[in-house]
């Protein structure tokens, strides 16, 4: 099955009311919001990526799920396999960095071990409170959808990770992404919908109008684009199409009023108007006017054929 079947067949499940029909990254419950991720080595995470900026990685993806919801961090929780004295300790150094450079406190969680060889898989649970908490649901025909930050850099960043020579910049986006908590915050009372950017933004995009049952078009040349990522690529219509689906961004993805103007954001963080939902269902796409055919792949699916 793949990760859209199998969500299908989990709400007909019984659903706590929390669960928001399981169409959002993350449960509201009692004044909390909840959500959890899962990394899996050779998936999410290089085998030779640093086991310091694994932890990052673990940690700042779900922040990234809290500041889509507006929500203030009350903790996290974690489950780690036990495997090599020096990844282990890599990794309880990148934890104390994630953990101080957002203020983030630990609750609690597990440690298991695996067999000898076997693929690390760690999971991340994070724990917000007071926050409006907009869902992937509530977007309206006519809404003007918006995205925070530059698009791209973590896919660049991975290829190098992988072998390409690139600058520090890029591999750094990949290895040790930038929740948007304070600027969520500052958003989210104001947007009727909202999610990160985690799996790419045109996938990402399609999951929001999908759930609020409308469509989205998309200006691929207004997809923001850092100057390190088109120094290092470029910026013609091919390179913004790479950018647009290549995930693990953790920006802000967020539809509202047309009439709206952002307010200023914390950092002088940019946000770009990048597309507009509509009535209908599905995804276009253009550029310079003209319409673009979607690539067979719009971002990252569990279970897609690869």
């Amino acid at each position: 099955m793949n990760e859209p079947e199998f969500l299908a067949a989990l709400r007909t499940l019984p659903l706590h009311p929390g669960a928001r029909g399981l169409r959002d990254d993350a449960a509201v419950i009692g004044g909390f919001v909840l959500t959890t991720d899962t990394l899996v080595e050779g998936v999410h995470f290089l085998a030779t990526d640093p086991a310091a900026d694994v932890a990052w990685k673990l940690v700042a993806a779900n922040l990234s799920d809290l500041a889509a919801k507006g929500a203030a961090v009350e903790g996290v929780m974690l489950n780690v396999p036990l495997s090599a004295d020096d990844w282990d300790r890599g990794f309880l150094n990148g934890l104390r960095g994630v953990l101080a450079a957002f203020a983030v406190s630990l609750i609690g969680g597990d440690t298991v071990s695996l067999p000898v060889g076997a693929a690390r898989v760690l999971s991340c649970t994070a724990i917000g409170r007071d926050a409006p908490a907009p869902s992937r649901t509530g977007a309206r025909a006519g809404d003007a959808l918006w995205v925070t930050g530059t698009i791209g850099d973590a896919g660049a960043g991975l290829a190098i990770a992988q072998g390409r020579a690139g600058p520090a910049a890029l591999l750094a986006a990949y290895r040790r992404p930038q929740p948007r908590l304070a600027a969520g915050r500052v958003i989210a009372p104001h947007v009727r919908a909202m999610a990160d950017v985690s799996d790419g933004l045109l996938i990402d995009a399609a999951r929001i109008a999908a759930a609020s049952g409308l469509a989205v078009a998309i200006d691929l040349g207004a997809v923001p684009l850092s100057a390190a990522y088109v120094r290092w690529r470029g910026e013609d219509r091919d390179d913004r199409l790479a950018a647009a689906t290549a995930g693990d961004d953790y920006e802000l993805l967020f539809a509202a009023d047309p009439d709206w103007t952002p307010p200023p954001l914390p950092d002088a963080l940019p946000v770009t108007r990048v597309g507009t939902l509509a009535a209908g269902a599905g995804l276009t796409l253009h550029h310079d006017g003209e319409p673009v055919p979607l690539p067979a792949r719009i971002g990252w699916e569990h279970g897609a054929a690869v």
